[in-house]
């Protein structure tokens, strides 16, 4: 069964930068597009961005809200899903899922990231 686990959420201020990690086991990684969700406190969670399978070219799309800001990637050796977040928000404090669909849905645990002075 699919398993995902985020890492590197955190406090960082306003314009500021992290880097999200997701490690991904129990399915042919490169074979499956991937995307990150968001929610915050209160709210629906929301599509955040995506990348196509490798066969498709890893290509990555992105919500309006983070377009130009955020960068999806993808490393295929080392099965880890990436978001790397610059020039953060308070707008985008969150809990950051990373997904994937083989048959069914599948979700991380979440890692919290928060945009505060």
């Amino acid at each position: 069964e699919p398993q995902l686990v985020e890492s590197g959420g955190g406090l960082v201020q306003p314009g500021g930068s992290l880097r999200l990690s997701c490690a991904a086991s129990g399915f042919i990684f490169e074979n499956y597009g991937m995307s990150w969700y968001r929610q915050s406190p209160g709210k629906e969670r929301e599509w955040v961005a995506a990348i196509t399978r490798t066969s498709d070219g890893s290509n990555p799309l992105y919500a309006d809200s983070v377009k130009g800001r955020f960068t999806i990637s993808r490393d295929n050796d080392e099965r880890t899903l990436y978001l790397q977040m610059n020039s953060l928000k308070p707008e985008d404090t969150a809990v950051y899922f990373c997904s994937v669909v083989v048959f069914n849905r599948y979700w991380g645990q979440g890692t919290q990231v928060t945009v505060s002075s």
